[in-house]
């Protein structure tokens, strides 16, 4: 089971369509990639190509 990570300051922000954008301090704080294509994903991957860069 995954661990939960608690949401702090910094952590998103609302984009003008009123999503959560998660920022790459909470995505390296989480510890690893999801492989969703995030938009501030600090791991590098690819959604397109299906790789990550590391």
């Amino acid at each position: 089971m995954k661990e939960f990570v608690p949401i702090e300051d910094g952590d998103y922000y609302l984009t003008p369509e009123g999503y959560r954008c998660f920022t790459e301090q909470y995505h390296l704080k989480r510890g690893y990639c999801c492989e969703s294509g995030c938009r501030h994903c600090p791991y590098g991957f690819n959604k397109k190509t299906n790789t990550q860069k590391k």
